[in-house]
């Protein structure tokens, strides 16, 4: 632990680092990951159980019992355990990062770059697949693909693939001629 005695980005990714590995010893990374993928949606949909994970004033007991009881029979005895390990070590307040740094792990392993899509209007499942597959022939390496609609980019699309961005979004233009406007 570093010296501020905080939970540093290091250390999640060494747990998420150690699931990762032990998911595929046990040929489980697939269900893993998709149960990980439902447990971060469960925090982020949820905020009584958010709220619940995050207070420290909660007993190793309690969380057990809520935890045991909430993904007793539906997820991988693997992920089951972990989720319990950390409890007993008091580090369940980071399954959010730890899963967030499992799940990039994952990615990262098979080679996927990740991808941001930010458009004006609402793109069907058709659009966004199209996207992605150009995505992927251009960068020559699959893509992981995060879509979100954003009406404030006013027309256009935003695509950052790692460090390189294009932005051909009515906003960023408009932007770009005020500055003219301004430097002239």
């Amino acid at each position: 632990m570093s010296k501020n005695k905080e939970f540093s980005i290091t250390s999640a990714e060494r747990y998420s680092l150690a699931l990762f590995e032990l998911a595929n010893e046990n040929n489980v990374l697939t269900q893993l990951e998709n149960q990980s993928s439902s447990i971060l949606d469960l925090i982020s949909s949820s905020k009584d159980f958010s709220n619940f994970i995050k207070d420290p004033t909660n007993s190793r007991d309690d969380l057990l019992k809520v935890i045991n009881g909430i993904f007793d029979n539906k997820f991988e005895i693997l992920l089951k355990n972990f989720l319990n390990f950390l409890i007993i070590k008091r580090r369940f307040f980071y399954i959010e990062r730890i899963l967030k740094s499992f799940i990039e792990t994952c990615s990262k392993k098979r080679g996927e770059l990740k991808a941001e899509l930010k458009s004006a209007k609402e793109l069907s499942s058709d659009e966004i697949l199209k996207i992605t597959d150009e995505l992927t022939k251009n960068f020559s390496s699959k893509i992981k693909l995060n879509y979100k609609h954003d009406k404030s980019l006013i027309g256009g699309l935003v695509v950052q693939v790692g460090s390189t961005m294009v932005d051909a979004s009515i906003k960023n233009k408009l932007q770009q001629i005020e500055n003219r406007m301004i430097g002239a």
